[in-house]
């Protein structure tokens, strides 16, 4: 623990309120929750800093009857055993009673320290919390408790709590509107970039302004597209079956798990997965090979080359689009995933933009069956395909101004993303300020800290109910653990920390 300002004390988490654990009321008991009206605080609900509603209710049966307890307004919550205590530890302010799930803990603050000062400690500690508080050996990732509440944080005096609360959250919350505003960039460019594709796919925005021309579209095999209703193509292009211009349509298969070897090999054997979002193949996610005969044998109908084009039709989601990239001279594919290969009437990368469009990408996906919560599209819907097709030399023109696009469009995504790292390392350093009494001024005639905690354990120490009974031998009374905090908490020092302390202290 570094040094504190003056007036400032190290104080536990579990002296500075009262703690309240979870539970969860019997789901086989319906009386417990049909038509409740008590908030149930959950881990899922913790998606803010700021609550203002939880998903599920319980009754005032389940209140009477279970282990759960109403926790008062005003109150801290913070999940204590979840899988994304991993990574980080979820904290919200309540204001308002609510129970709690029993993944979770929430304290109630005694007079004198504020609730907020309390949730940002919890949110400035965060690393030191999951790396000295956490349980050995769970399979989910938990919190001990008694290390969370022997867990001490810096306390000022109560006006600079509210000081420095005032002046963190006006800061955070112009960084709160810009991050927002750079969210806002991002869905806009994703818009912008699907209304280009489409623009380019099929000529024209999407909407239909006469009757499309389908005189050179071949005759349908399975019937399962409305031909009637395709948009009218630009002078010199035709709608065109997917078979008909592309030399083979396959979809892959699986092998049994003993012939395909993960990490290295001699093919390699694609996934789902390892088609991107954002339309490139990332073999680094997971890779899987499998051996040159199975390759050349029992897998020789979905074998691929570079410059092939692979959709998804397993999904959700479905129509993940990719073109094999030419880092090894031959590839395979599983049953998910169709591989379309180009003809002579239709470059690689233009065949790779259409099936991209999600005006193409939306007939495919029309055609879908759902089994088993899986959406499934067949080979031979995808062989049925209408495509877009407009002569050679302009199909290379379109691509080029496709890149130049998808290249602003990239831009767009880094520049944001730089911001966003910026914006989390402003944060941090507003956090770290905050705790070293470095982001407000200290005030001399505030009440120090120390006082103010020795008045509150003297008022628990009152409060509390006196026994009666036989008189037995009087026995020295423990002193409450808000006292002994006080008692060893550090000799206040003249002046706010230095440069160099709080470079200490961050260590």
């Amino acid at each position: 623990m570094g040094k504190l300002p003056e007036g400032w004390v190290w104080v536990r988490l579990g002296d500075l309120g009262e703690w309240f654990g979870g539970g969860t009321p019997s789901k086989k008991e319906p009386d417990y929750w049909e038509g409740g009206d008590v908030p149930w605080l959950s881990p899922k609900d913790m998606k803010s800093e700021r609550l203002a509603d939880v998903q599920d209710r319980i009754t005032e049966r389940a209140v009477n009857e279970s282990s759960v307890r109403m926790v008062p307004r005003n109150s801290v919550a913070i999940v204590t055993r979840s899988g994304i205590l991993e990574h980080s530890v979820p904290v919200a302010s309540v204001p308002f009673a609510t129970t709690l799930n029993q993944d979770m803990k929430a304290v109630v603050t005694y007079s004198g320290v504020l609730p907020d000062w309390i949730a940002w400690a919890l949110r400035r500690y965060e690393r030191k919390i999951l790396g000295e508080c956490r349980k050995a050996g769970t399979t989910v990732a938990s919190l001990s408790t008694p290390a969370l509440m022997d867990m001490r944080v810096p306390v000022p005096p109560f006006s600079e709590q509210q000081r420095v609360v005032e002046a963190l959250e006006e800061h955070l919350s112009r960084l709160d509107a810009a991050e927002a505003q750079l969210s806002s960039v991002i869905r806009r460019s994703a818009g912008l970039e699907k209304k280009w594709l489409d623009i380019i796919a099929v000529g024209r925005s999407v909407r239909r302004s006469g009757t499309a021309d389908l005189d050179s579209l071949e005759e349908s095999k399975t019937g399962r597209f409305d031909e009637g209703n395709l948009i009218e193509l630009p002078h010199g292009w035709k709608w065109r079956r997917a078979s008909a211009v592309c030399q083979q349509i396959v979809s892959g298969s699986t092998p049994k798990a003993h012939l395909m070897s993960p990490g290295s090999g001699d093919v390699p054997f694609l996934k789902v997965y390892n088609i991107s979002q954002r339309g490139f193949v990332d073999f680094s996610v997971d890779p899987t090979f499998v051996g040159v005969e199975t390759h050349e044998g029992l897998l020789k109908r979905s074998r691929v080359l570079p410059g092939d084009v692979l959709t998804n039709i397993v999904g959700p989601p479905l129509g993940k689009t990719a073109m094999v990239p030419d880092m090894h001279p031959e590839w395979n594919i599983n049953q998910a995933i169709v591989s379309f290969r180009a003809g002579p009437d239709l470059t690689p990368r233009w065949l790779t933009l259409v099936l991209s469009s999600p005006y193409i990408l939306g007939m495919l996906k029309r055609t879908s069956k759902a089994t088993a919560g899986q959406f499934n599209i067949a080979v031979s819907t995808c062989r049925d395909l209408p495509i877009p097709c407009p002569p050679i030399d302009e199909q290379e023109k379109l691509i080029e101004a496709a890149e130049q696009w998808f290249t602003l469009s990239e831009n767009v995504r880094g520049a944001v993303a730089n911001s966003r790292i910026r914006a989390t390392g402003l944060r941090m350093a507003l956090l770290r300020r905050a705790f070293v009494g470095d982001l407000v001024p200290q005030d001399p005639a505030d009440e120090p800290a120390a006082t103010l905690l020795a008045r509150i354990a003297a008022e628990r120490e009152a409060a509390k109910p006196v026994r009666k009974g036989t008189k037995r031998a009087a026995r020295p009374r423990k002193a409450t653990a808000a006292a002994a905090a006080t008692k060893a908490a550090p000799a206040p020092t003249p002046a706010p920390a230095t440069s160099v302390q709080q470079e200490l202290f961050n260590q």
